[in-house]
């Protein structure tokens, strides 16, 4: 999720031009950003998706994924609004992707609840354990996340997703499986690296989570969830420069530090 809660989980106008647009140049390097290989940044995927998109060569559930996919980016960013119009372009194309945030996670169990009940996979119950992962169940995410790798042994997003969901209610140590085997499938990905990070903080393990939030700052440098939690652990490691990180990671996210409290770890100097 990536992350689907206020850490994790486009333009309708975009979808909308596509009708009437000529077919762009996209290259293999777009698609791959769209498709979160290489470990790129959500900017990249923003972008590489909307080339994709403007393309115009995808149709069904490929130009499906591609929204999807860019409004998981914007909701990485916070553009909500954004998010939430891909996501509405992308369940009119397939009614297996995911609404997101503004009341739409209630919409979204019954659609999925009755897709289940229609036809059960690894898909349906993992996208409606992402909004339950939005609404704060992270019980029933966890339970639906397990019911998608059972049907699915190596949906590297469940892993990652389960990992956040059991890092927030404290399951620690499976919480750390995951968080590896999602890393395994999916290497060098900043939401994992950054939810490991994450657990070692809660698991005091300080030199391990700074570790963990480096790697993934060096992808994304712009991670305010990552910066205030290398800042944290700085400073209970007894650096200074963690101050400069909590500093920066406000100034990106205002409100970073009531969310890191939301899930369990609160400022100390």
């Amino acid at each position: 999720m990536p992350r689907v809660a206020a850490k994790r989980l486009c333009s309708i106008l975009t979808g909308v031009l596509l009708a009437g647009a000529s077919a762009l140049a996209q290259t293999p390097q777009e698609r791959g950003w769209c498709e979160g290989e290489d470990a790129v940044t959500v900017d990249q995927r923003i972008d590489g998706c909307s080339a994709v998109i403007k393309a115009a060569r995808d149709k069904g559930d490929k130009l499906a994924e591609a929204f999807n996919n860019r409004g998981v980016a914007y909701r990485l960013k916070g553009d909500y609004d954004r998010a939430i119009a891909d996501y509405n372009q992308a369940i009119k194309l397939n009614a297996k992707f995911a609404y997101d945030k503004n009341g739409e996670y209630d919409r979204a169990f019954l659609d999925y609840d009755q897709a289940i009940k229609l036809k059960p996979s690894a898909e349906g119950y993992f996208n409606r354990g992402n909004a339950q992962l939005g609404k704060g169940h992270y019980d029933r995410a966890i339970d639906d996340y397990n019911q998608a790798i059972k049907l699915k042994a190596d949906f590297a997003p469940a892993f990652d997703n389960r990992c956040w969901a059991r890092a927030v209610v404290g399951i620690l140590k499976q919480a750390l499986a995951d968080c590896n085997q999602a890393l395994r499938l999916m290497p060098n990905n900043a939401a994992t690296l950054d939810s490991r990070a994450f657990i070692f903080l809660k698991m005091t393990h300080f030199d391990a989570a700074v570790s963990d939030y480096d790697a993934a700052l060096r992808i994304d440098p712009k991670l305010a969830f990552a910066l205030y939690g290398r800042g944290l652990a700085r400073l209970k490691n007894g650096d200074p420069s963690g101050e400069a990180d909590i500093a920066a990671a406000k100034a990106l996210q205002a409100d970073i530090a009531e969310e890191y409290a939301r899930y369990g770890m609160q400022e100390t100097r």
